[in-house]
């Protein structure tokens, strides 16, 4: 806070963001610190998620088309070991152990499908929850250092004795930039979780529609020629001869 006699940030004259930041007070700038980090943060995020979200619909559709004419639960989980970087690949791979340990029905197949998918959209998830929570906080964070600015503002006007622009003008700018910080970090946040958030869900739609078909294969007959392999952690492998 402003203490003591009127300051030098009273007396700057240019209100660009450097002015700004080099000599908002102590609040203000661990405020500033705190977005600029959030900022960077969102795009950084972005990056990493739409990398992520690209890699994984490339290795889906290549698995899809692998899949698409396969009737023989033993030829599916051959494709899906192929293509195990998949997410439908994973729950294929998911069926077959479970497979292995009986001869299930449909319903439980699909259960065991389902649970998969969970897992694969949570993975596809991964850091979604900071995107969200950088969306919703960075606001307030700005809002919390308008609210500095403005108190800092009132006290140059008790020790200046004026309310005149050049004394209060400073801290109106560090309040106002404050504010445009914590929007430039939200804004970006918002648009990008709903845009990864988007195609996460029509990944893991896809995956569901698919994920009937394979377990109508999966329990249509036993898995010929597929076992776990020894120590592998109960992943299933094709047999010899296939």
């Amino acid at each position: 806070m402003v203490q003591g006699t009127l300051p030098a940030e009273a007396r700057i004259s240019g209100l660009d963001p450097i002015s700004l930041v080099q000599h908002a007070s102590g609040p203000v700038l661990v405020v500033l610190c705190i977005l600029m980090m959030c900022s960077v943060a969102v795009w950084v995020i972005w990056l990493l998620k739409a990398l992520q979200l690209g890699r994984l619909r490339n290795a889906q559709h290549s698995f899809e088309r692998a899949a698409e004419t396969i009737e023989r639960p033993d030829d599916l989980v051959a494709a899906a070991l192929r293509h195990r970087t998949a997410p439908g690949a994973r729950v294929v791979l998911e069926l077959a152990k479970r497979h292995d340990a009986g001869a299930p029905g449909a319903s439980l197949l699909l259960a065991v499908a389902k649970r998969a998918i969970a897992t694969e959209q949570q993975k596809a998830s991964s850091l979604m929850p900071s995107l969200s929570s950088i969306a919703s906080a960075s606001p307030f964070i700005g809002l919390f250092g308008t609210v500095v600015g403005i108190i800092n503002a009132f006290e140059l006007i008790g020790i200046a004795k004026s309310a005149s622009l050049p004394v209060v003008a400073p801290a109106i700018g560090e309040a106002l930039f404050a504010t445009a910080v914590g929007l430039f970090a939200a804004i970006p946040a918002t648009i990008g979780y709903n845009f990864v958030d988007k195609r996460i869900g029509d990944l893991i739609e896809e995956i569901t529609a698919s994920a009937e078909a394979w377990v109508e294969i999966m329990a249509g007959r036993a898995v010929a020629g597929v076992r776990t392999r020894p120590g592998g952690g109960g992943e299933p492998t094709v047999g010899a001869g296939e």
